[in-house]
């Protein structure tokens, strides 16, 4: 089934008097949410105890939990003690996802630096083969790692190199960021046939199989020429996405992904907005 929930926890859960990560799986499931991504962005700063007993909140309020893997990593560096570094933030972000209970380890893959497009794209998709490797050496490969678009241009992670990267292997399912693809492309995305046209081509190249649950970030952000300047809520009128045109796609398209609000500071109310449209 489909899912919606937060992106860490919303101002409202600190003005409530929470302050732990642990509180917000009964509070998830108190608003009606079904999952919740916990961010390593900034590194892994918890300990295997608090890990799982994270991990036991979360299973025993029945709310799916997923990681999001260091902002450091970057496939494409020409440095190979950086492109270890990157191995290692993913496959920790893993270990610790395992002690969480969940399955799935969503990364940016990438920036292209000094080198050509091609040259970052070539060398992202040699790393993405090593991580492969490393995944199944670490015993990891009954886990999911979602590589993410991103917003954007000097990133590697366009919709077609995303879909790319998860032709690699099984282990590797799609993270597609609507807001950050909207902010890349200059607010592409306005129609559900917008929404649909890129989900068709990558349920051409990877299966309806891969695609049926796959990862979803989802905000409007606000983007210049460059692309992605910063995250927004959905109070937001002046720049996109909206929801409504890809819950029509994904019901058309019979889609159940997981979906992650990123809103900056209601992306839990968000994600009740977007299960409500979803069900309306």
């Amino acid at each position: 089934m489909i899912k919606f929930g937060p992106s860490g926890n919303s101002e409202s859960f600190s003005l409530e008097g929470h302050k732990s990560t642990v509180e917000a799986a009964l509070w998830c499931r108190e608003r009606g949410l079904d999952c919740y991504e916990y961010s390593f962005g900034r590194g892994i700063m918890l300990g295997e105890e608090k890990a799982r007993e994270i991990g036991k909140a979360f299973k025993e309020n029945g709310i799916a939990i997923s990681v999001h893997a260091p902002y450091f990593i970057n496939l494409a560096t020409p440095e190979e003690d950086k492109a270890n570094n990157s191995f290692k933030y993913i496959l920790d972000s893993a270990k610790f996802m395992r002690f969480m209970q969940g399955e799935r380890i969503i990364f940016h893959p990438a920036a292209q630096g000094k080198v050509s497009r091609e040259e970052a794209v070539s060398k992202t998709m040699d790393r993405m083969k090593i991580l492969r490797d490393l995944i199944y050496e670490n015993g990891f490969q009954d886990m999911k790692f979602c590589p993410e678009t991103m917003g954007k241009l000097a990133q590697i992670g366009t919709i077609e190199e995303i879909t790319d990267f998860c032709t690699i292997d099984d282990c590797f399912i799609p993270t597609v960021d609507f807001g950050h693809v909207n902010a890349r492309e200059q607010g592409s995305l306005k129609t559900v046939q917008d929404y649909k046209v890129r989900l068709e081509y990558m349920i051409e190249r990877l299966g309806y199989e891969k695609m049926k649950n796959f990862h979803v970030h989802f905000s409007k952000i606000q983007y210049a020429s460059k692309g992605e300047i910063r995250h927004l809520t959905f109070a937001d009128d002046v720049y996109g996405p909206e929801f409504e045109p890809l819950a029509v796609a994904l019901k058309d398209l019979k889609l159940e992904p997981t979906v992650i609000c990123e809103s900056a500071g209601t992306q839990a109310e968000d994600a009740l907005t977007m299960k409500l449209i979803y069900n309306s």
